[in-house]
């Protein structure tokens, strides 16, 4: 596995555990982080994004640990479009997007200036592309900061290393329309150029319609520890009703869609 925790504290203030995960996420994947609030999700991110290092156990790319891995060379293979990403100068859609490209500018790519345009393309807003970022929507100015994280790992690095895009609630400001074609976005680069991707969802049907993996924090700890537990595995076999029931407190009766979807309704 490139990307692997193991038993991996997730911590909220340096001391309190909130969760212990075991897992390894693999590349061309989509996994989905789930859970109620309060659980860790964008602290196990931040994890995953080497931001900071677990309060105990570890987590590491490519058998590394990951903290200690140079920041540098971790942008330039590793992209994170966080929950909130406030912009303090009134730059421009196009600006924020060239932000991604930053990690890249000493060793542009053969067709460096069209990857921003691209990117803004394939996020549904070059319509946006000279506007300030000011001036959007919360949900514009989301998709405009999923442009900067695909900019970001436009290509595979040269030494063929694994691309990683994390997102915090990716779906959150967008509308239901936005929602679906953001997550067909992101399956499409997991699928089709073998990128990692892994985000915090809320919504467990956009997870079981979208993911391939799903991470669950939350339910009870192991013996003798005040720390949640962790699930992971396919999604379908992760999110099943009882476990749901389980960890959010919602009754959920399974359909399946015309297409083979596994889907739940609640009540």
């Amino acid at each position: 596995m490139s990307l692997e925790c193991r038993s991996a504290a997730v911590s909220a203030d340096g001391r309190r555990v909130l969760a212990t995960v075991s897992a390894g996420l693999r590349a061309g994947r989509v996994t989905a982080i789930v859970g109620p609030n309060g659980t860790g999700k964008s602290t196990l991110l931040g994890l995953l994004a080497g931001q900071r290092a677990p309060l105990s156990g570890s987590v590491l790319l490519d058998g590394l640990p990951l903290h200690r891995q140079p920041a540098a060379a971790l942008a330039r293979r590793r992209a994170l479009m966080a929950q909130e990403s406030a912009v303090a100068f009134d730059f421009s859609a196009t600006e924020v997007v060239e932000l991604g490209r930053f990690p890249h500018r000493q060793r542009p790519a053969p067709d460096e200036a069209g990857i921003v345009g691209q990117a803004l393309e394939a996020a549904g807003v070059s319509h946006l592309a000279g506007r300030s970022v000011q001036t959007l929507s919360g949900g514009e100015k989301a998709r405009v900061h999923l442009a900067r994280a695909l900019a970001q790992v436009w290509h595979p690095p040269a030494d063929g290393a694994e691309r990683w895009l994390l997102a915090d609630e990716p779906t959150a400001a967008l509308d239901l329309q936005h929602q679906h074609r953001c997550m067909r976005l992101l399956r499409q680069w997991a699928v089709e150029q073998g990128v990692g991707v892994v985000a915090v969802l809320h919504d467990l049907n956009l997870a079981l319609r979208y993911a391939d993996d799903a991470l669950v924090l939350g339910g009870e700890g192991d013996e003798g520890s005040d720390a949640g537990g962790c699930g992971f595995g396919p999604v379908a076999e992760v999110l099943r009703p009882e476990r749901i029931e389980a960890v959010w407190q919602m009754r959920c009766e399974p359909v399946a869609l015309a297409d083979g979807t596994l889907q739940y309704l609640f009540g």
